[in-house]
């Protein structure tokens, strides 16, 4: 009896430090997929010097959905097509998408790949968009802004693409530097715990986080990863 494959996931990470919430989220996200039998490949797009500038050679052409498009491109493109699931993870500046986040989907999710065909190539595939937001849950709902950045990525981005099975989820309230330093840690464990549920559904935060006598949660000198440096934008958008 053949065994089935596992599945393959493609983890897109966008952020310029590794120190960074989200570089953890990324990290913690990858050993939790791969405890849960996927083979993850890790996309970090400012690790790999990944260029988001469209140029000509890019560039659709509305005439020919087989244009050959750059070598960096094709490698991208086949990254994703490889991919069962993408699990992009991404801090929420200025209510979107970083550049460099941006600048791949311009690039390298293009016509005659990723949309331009009756059947589309990447129909089957799960996509998760999990970005980390500085201001609270109310706010964004109070806006709209959360509602539109679901529309934008969900809609305008994975179904046009002919991804059906894709979702939104944000991690709200992750700027830290209002935060008492005491309390930092339990807030960042609680934070990874929630990016764990919206990416793997059914599980739970990993029994390592919590002192096995006690149940709580073990004190910061104990912690794996250092604590992330609070980031600052100047608006209300963060991690």
């Amino acid at each position: 009896m053949r065994s089935t494959p596992p599945r393959q996931t493609l983890l897109v990470v966008a952020h310029p430090r590794t120190n960074s919430l989200t570089a953890r989220t990324a990290a913690r996200l990858r050993d939790r997929l791969t405890e849960d039998g996927a083979v993850v490949d890790l996309l970090d797009l400012y690790d790999e010097g990944f260029d988001p500038r469209l140029t000509p050679v890019d560039e659709p052409d509305w005439e020919n959905r087989d244009k050959l498009y750059s070598p960096e491109v094709r490698a991208h493109a086949d990254r994703i097509a490889a991919a069962d699931e993408i699990v992009v993870v991404f801090p929420v500046w200025w209510y979107s998408v970083p550049a460099v986040l941006k600048g791949w989907i311009d690039r390298v999710w293009n016509y005659g790949f990723a949309y331009g065909r009756s059947e589309p190539r990447l129909a089957g595939k799960r996509m998760v968009w999990l970005g980390l937001a500085g201001a609270g849950a109310a706010d964004y709902a109070a806006d709209g802004l959360g509602a539109a950045l679901d529309l934008q990525l969900r809609v305008g981005v994975s179904r046009f693409c002919g991804i059906e099975d894709a979702t939104v989820h944000l991690l709200h309230d992750t700027e830290l530097s209002g935060v008492p330093a005491h309390q930092r840690p339990a807030r960042v464990l609680a934070l990874l715990a929630q990016a764990e549920t919206a990416v793997i559904p059914g599980r739970s935060a990993a029994p390592s986080d919590r002192s096995p006598r006690s149940g709580r949660e073990p004190r910061p000198e104990h912690r794996p990863a250092p604590r992330p440096q609070p980031e600052h934008h100047g608006t209300r958008v963060s991690a």
